[in-house]
């Protein structure tokens, strides 16, 4: 298996084939609308009109299981990131990322690339102590701890990283660039 065996919806409800990717690097990401990450949007943003030509493609999944931070329909979704943050890359369809009725793509991704922790910072440590409050066992699992979890796949379709919400954006980008 890899993940061009994986497709998504669009919020139209069409299966949209990580085939379709083959030979691009993608960046693959959990978001929400109101969560305190949801900035990264800015910056997901600059990387695509970046990279975009150079060959990067994002797979935008909201997804309501954080704190219920995605409550709103896929299409105000996509009009939130539209207005606020002036995306050009499409959301997907609403879905969840852990569970019984997680996207098995992204039962695939955390198969390939578990949780390592959410490195150094104030951001880390708070992360780490509302997760000790859900789940005490966290950081023995490979579940997506929360959004903005974002993962990046090679050219060859290999997932190569995982970066948790808190890790910094521009370590995201350097490792995109890298791969272009």
């Amino acid at each position: 298996m890899s993940v061009y065996d994986y497709s998504v919806k669009n919020i139209q409800g069409e299966d949209i084939s990580l085939k379709n990717y083959e030979g691009k690097v993608i960046l693959i990401v959990n978001t929400a609308t109101g969560c305190g990450f949801t900035p990264q949007y800015k910056d997901i943003e600059a990387m695509y009109e970046k990279f975009h030509e150079k060959g990067l493609e994002i797979i935008d999944v909201p997804c309501n299981q954080f704190a219920g931070q995605a409550p709103e329909s896929d299409e105000e979704i996509a009009n939130f990131c539209t207005l606020h943050y002036n995306t050009m890359f499409p959301q997907m369809k609403k879905s969840d990322v852990n569970g019984e009725n997680a996207l098995p793509l992204f039962q695939y991704l955390k198969s390939q690339k578990g949780f390592e922790g959410f490195g150094k910072g104030p951001k880390a440590l708070a992360m780490s102590a509302l997760l000790k409050k859900i789940d005490k066992d966290y950081k023995n699992n490979p579940d997506i701890k929360w959004n903005f979890t974002k993962f990046v796949v090679d050219r060859q379709g290999n997932v190569v990283a995982r970066f948790e919400p808190t890790a910094k954006m521009e370590d995201v980008s350097a490792c995109v660039e890298n791969l272009l």
